[in-house]
């Protein structure tokens, strides 16, 4: 299977467990990974027979600035099951880093990663 990333969206969320989360909000960046058969676009160079991944890379943004959630593991599965609407794609790996969760001492990056597939 072949596949088509999109590495370091970044947007503004709301998402996090903690009043002040809610309520400052921060950024979130995502990594997407998506896998589908990338010959027929290939073959025939036509944009429809592939992700449309500039238009994949709003959606993924309007979800994270969207409804927030408690978990970043619900925000993962929320852009996965996004990215498996789009017909063609067969899975999608999904990272949701939190660079500014609010952890007491120094640490580079917070990250979850979610694989989903079609049933």
């Amino acid at each position: 299977m072949d596949s088509v990333a999109l590495r370091g969206v970044r947007a503004r969320g709301r998402h996090g467990c903690l009043p002040a989360e809610r309520e400052l909000g921060q950024e979130f960046v995502v990594d997407a990974t998506l896998f589908l058969d990338t010959a027929p676009a290939a073959a025939s160079d036509d944009l429809a027979k592939t992700v449309d991944y500039g238009a994949l890379a709003g959606e993924l943004a309007a979800i994270v600035s969207g409804e927030p959630v408690n978990l970043i593991e619900t925000l993962a599965d929320r852009l996965a099951m996004a990215c498996l609407r789009h017909e063609l794609v067969e899975e999608a790996e999904i990272r949701v880093h939190k660079p500014a969760a609010p952890i007491p001492v120094p640490f580079a990056d917070v990250v979850v990663t979610v694989r989903r597939s079609r049933p």
